[in-house]
């Protein structure tokens, strides 16, 4: 039997509820469409996003604070991928411009506040949301990315960033049948730059993939499980349904602690 709309998923949810509430904080998922390791699906990132947003708005909700979890965007910037088959990629150009619409659709009823939901790591929202706030200073823009969520090295053995250990375990918990059995899982060898600047990471470029990784993966998955992937979902979903609720009440004109001087 399926379960009944919950008010916190827009998607689900219908007019007559929304038309009750006074929503005070909304939440855009953005996510990716792209290769994880051999053994990970294409919407990995999007998956873990809807599920640690649904989890952490039922918490915020239940605890009072009015959020909205908006529908996830699959697509995010992959142009260090476009020679892999279906990495779809969105320039931060256009990142900007629909971001920019779900700003102005949500001003305008009176949203006062967006967090974007970040679970994929070649999107960086930060230059984007510093001109948008300019813009549209009625409506108090911010950025989590849930992968820098603190607490996942009292989890994890071996701490990669992307198809790593942490991915895995999370799909194994959420989606399990969608990850493929443990034989068919690579190694997540990053192969480093040639440059030192670049390896002590003072330096900068984007990642040509196909060569600074052998199967899209970074970081070693062996030591994956689902109980792990448990912890850490209760973990991030806690985490985040706590700053929802701290956000929800705050007043965005009195956002800092004046130092005594």
């Amino acid at each position: 039997m399926s379960q009944p709309p919950r008010p916190w998923i827009i998607a689900e949810t219908n007019w007559k509820q929304v038309k009750a509430e006074r929503y005070e904080v909304a939440v855009l998922p953005w996510g990716a469409t792209e290769a994880h390791n051999w053994h990970l699906p294409y919407a990995t990132d999007s998956l873990q996003n809807e599920a640690i947003c649904a989890e952490a708005g039922r918490l915020a909700w239940e605890a009072g604070a009015r959020a909205a979890i908006l529908p996830n965007i699959p697509f995010g910037v992959q142009t260090g991928q476009l020679d892999i088959p279906f990495c779809i990629n969105m320039n931060p150009s256009t990142q900007a411009a629909v971001l920019e619409d779900v700003i102005i659709s949500l001003e305008g009823v009176g949203v006062p506040k967006l967090v974007v939901f970040n679970g994929h790591g070649g999107n960086d929202f930060r230059q984007i949301l510093r001109e948008l706030q300019a813009r549209h200073p009625r409506v108090f823009l911010s950025l989590v990315n849930w992968f820098q969520i603190p607490g996942a090295g009292d989890i994890f053995t071996i701490l990669g960033d992307h198809a790593d250990e942490r991915e895995t375990s999370l799909m194994l918990h959420l989606h399990p049948t969608l990850v493929l059995s443990k034989e068919n899982w690579g190694p997540g060898t990053e192969n480093p730059w040639k440059l030192k600047a670049m390896r002590e990471r003072w330096a900068w470029a984007q990642r040509a993939w196909t060569q600074a990784t052998n199967d899209t993966g970074v970081g070693d998955p062996q030591h994956s499980t689902a109980e792990k992937g448990r912890l850490y979902f209760e973990l991030l979903a806690g985490k985040f349904a706590a700053h929802l609720v701290e956000l929800a009440a705050a007043d965005t004109g009195a956002l800092y602690d004046p130092t005594p001087v």
